[in-house]
């Protein structure tokens, strides 16, 4: 097979589901993932984190997995200059509320965990209930004040919740306060890491035992003053169908919406794109794909035709 023949084939991937004390069944009765239990968290749908790395489903690379790919065959991805696939995409359904929890930029990450890349990451919400919110910032004015509010346990004070929508999208960069609350259903684009930091937990016990806080990590890498909450969320509800929509871009990814209704085609022209399905179901190339399927379409694949009534989010890095 040539290399040529090889690039125009879609990678589609198994995706590896985590149970979450917090987690639900939706993953499995709504997205179809043959995973028992109902505490299903989380979908690492397109992973190459060795605590999650997903397999090729079909084709010339069946049964590989994505890290592999990355380290023998770069020229699918565009040759990138990464140490390792650079992204992670994820599904979440949250039924109950996460912990109160931040993120180490890169630097602090490198440094403090054994060379891990840092988190940044973004969220975009599937669905969510009627009068939904989530926290993201902090109202400490210094990082005394900060200190001494999480010291002197003060979440109330601290914590800032915001109201969200279906088809809000937030942004967190390291150094945010964040987390998300029940009843919330959320695709997840962010750098390939697992790094959390704990810093609060409503005192729940896991198996009988209190999770594990990071509370001077917490502090360290917190950003003080916190950025708006304007600054943070926006709604993309209204946009152009069948369109490859570029709904956000930064130094660590740039996240794009297609919503198909019919027919759409566009050009992949970038290194990669990471493509999830979150609604419906169609065809891309001739290969159906519905709602909970991840594919990557590699570089140099060309044109793009897709089909049907599906919406999907997209990710990719710059070459």
């Amino acid at each position: 097979m040539t290399e040529k023949n090889q690039v125009r084939e879609l990678l589609l991937l198994n995706p590896v589901c985590t149970h979450n004390i917090w987690g639900g069944s939706k993953l499995r009765e709504m997205f179809g993932y043959p995973v028992e239990g109902d505490d299903l968290g989380e979908c690492w749908g397109i992973s190459a984190h060795p605590e999650g790395d997903g397999t090729v489903r079909s084709g010339s690379y069946e049964g590989k997995t994505l890290s592999w790919l990355w380290a023998e065959h770069p020229e699918l991805f565009g040759n990138l200059p990464y140490d390792r696939y650079p992204l992670l995409t994820k599904i979440i359904d949250a039924q109950d509320d996460l912990s109160i929890q931040v993120h180490p930029d890169d630097a602090y990450a490198k440094e403090h965990e054994n060379g891990s890349l840092g988190k940044t990451e973004c969220w975009f919400i599937c669905d969510c209930k009627e009068d939904a919110t989530i926290v993201i910032g902090h109202n400490a004015g210094t990082k005394e004040e900060l200190e001494e509010m999480v010291r002197e346990g003060k979440w109330t004070e601290l914590i800032r919740e915001i109201p969200i929508h279906k088809g809000d999208f937030l942004q967190i960069d390291p150094g945010t306060v964040h987390a998300i609350k029940a009843h919330t259903l959320i695709l997840e684009t962010q750098q390939n890491s697992a790094i959390t930091y704990r810093l609060y937990d409503y005192g729940r016990l896991q198996n009988g035992k209190s999770r594990e806080l990071h509370i001077d990590k917490s502090l360290d890498v917190i950003t003080v003053p916190a950025k708006s909450a304007q600054e943070s969320v926006k709604s993309i509800s209204a946009l152009e169908k069948n369109e490859l929509n570029r709904i956000y871009a930064c130094e660590k990814y740039t996240v794009f919406k297609a919503d198909i209704d019919g027919k759409a085609s566009f050009e992949q022209s970038y290194p990669f794109l990471a493509a999830s399905v979150l609604e419906g179901e169609g065809c891309v190339d001739g290969v159906e794909v519905r709602i909970g399927d991840h594919f990557i379409i590699p570089n140099g694949y060309g044109k793009v035709e897709m089909k049907g009534k599906m919406s999907l989010i997209l990710s990719t890095v710059e070459g």
